[in-house]
């Protein structure tokens, strides 16, 4: 005898990727100073190529001066709504994962209210009251995060539509006196993720979540401009102990992957795709590589993960639900996913927090 269950599947999905180009060779002009305030006394060029050949990144997007964290957010629901072909009043939650929420030209300060996902409530012109909206500042694993609340929702019953976003501007909070300004860009992404009742799994088939807080939860912070004489000095600007954080994620994120595939009941082998932040091109082949390592099975890693890191930058809690976007309208050269395949969908961040879902397209 067959049992049916709620299940939480992904109706839509839609992304904003800023159409402002920044090329690596657009630093060269830059002063680069490190963190007790000494001007780096390498040539630009060489820190440049150094910086690509560890994160591969070439490029990055960042919005343009008219442009708010809200207003990316809100052009990428729509794409969303569309794409699910909904009534956006029959929303039932609007979660948006960010790190800054509400980002404007002309300083850095960040506006947390109203909240992001009031503020595209707002401009997506929806009137339901029973529509609710908040804010999830849960680091680069936002979106990951809110999928998982938005699951817990469906499951329970309490929901059967919910609109999740992951943005971030942070190209506005970057100090560009720190070489890694350049990993930093900006974007959005977004799902629609709606409950289905059936015997067969379908949608999320498990979730994991972790923080580890007494000894990582400085790894990524706020604080001044390397560049002493900055003419802002009571700006802060997201900072990061690149090398610490780099050990936290390979020696953590694929064990927290493990645990996930084991809670849903899925061997590695039967994974299509692996969707992972896209934090730093070589840290993630390297999470890769151990995750297969402990199933004893060899990889490829183009196969298998999918990158956009090269060309958009590291657009935080946009990362996964942009490149998820981008595979499923067939914009992202060699990868597909179709109907029945198994992925994983996976963020680190700060906090230190590590999430990852098991999904069945």
């Amino acid at each position: 005898m067959t049992t049916e269950r709620f299940y939480s599947v992904i109706k839509g999905t839609g992304s904003y990727i800023p159409s402002k180009r920044v090329m690596n060779e657009d630093f060269l002009e830059h002063e680069f100073y490190d963190s007790s305030g000494e001007k780096l006394n390498k040539p630009n060029q060489e820190i440049i190529e150094k910086f690509e050949a560890i994160t591969t990144i070439q490029e990055r997007r960042y919005v343009n001066d008219d442009q708010s964290t809200s207003d990316i957010a809100y052009l990428a629901s729509e794409k969303a709504i569309e794409d699910a072909d909904i009534d956006k009043e029959t929303l039932d939650y609007i979660i948006v994962g960010h790190n800054f929420a509400e980002s404007k030209i002309g300083n850095n300060r960040m506006e947390q209210i109203p909240t992001l996902a009031a503020r595209v409530k707002q401009k997506l012109g929806i009137e339901n009251p029973a529509t609710v909206a908040y804010d999830l500042p849960f680091g680069c694993p936002g979106w990951v995060q809110g999928m998982i609340q938005a699951d817990y929702y469906i499951r329970s019953g309490d929901a059967k539509r919910v609109l999740v976003i992951g943005a971030d501007v942070l190209s506005r909070v970057c100090d560009p006196h720190d070489r890694d300004s350049m990993i930093y860009a900006d974007g959005a992404g977004a799902t629609i993720l709606e409950s289905y009742n059936g015997s067969e799994p379908k949608g999320i088939l498990a979730h994991g979540t972790r923080s580890d807080t007494i000894e990582h939860a400085n790894m990524l912070f706020m604080g001044p401009s390397y560049n002493k004489d900055t003419s802002e000095p009571d700006n802060i600007y997201l900072k990061m102990f690149g090398r610490k954080l780099y050990q936290y994620a390979l020696e953590n994120v694929p064990t927290a992957i493990q645990a996930c595939l084991e809670k849903s009941g899925t061997h590695l082998s039967e994974i299509k795709k692996i969707l992972i932040h896209q934090a730093n091109g070589k840290m993630d082949e390297a999470i890769l590589k151990r995750l297969y390592k402990l199933y004893d099975i060899p990889v490829v890693a183009t196969e298998i993960m999918p990158m956009t890191i090269e060309k958009f930058g590291n657009s935080s809690t946009a990362t996964v639900p942009t490149l998820l976007d981008l595979i499923l309208r067939g914009q992202v050269d060699g990868h597909s996913i179709e109907k029945g395949d198994k992925v994983v969908l996976a963020s680190v961040g700060a906090g230190m927090n590590i999430n990852a879902i098991v999904y069945q397209m």
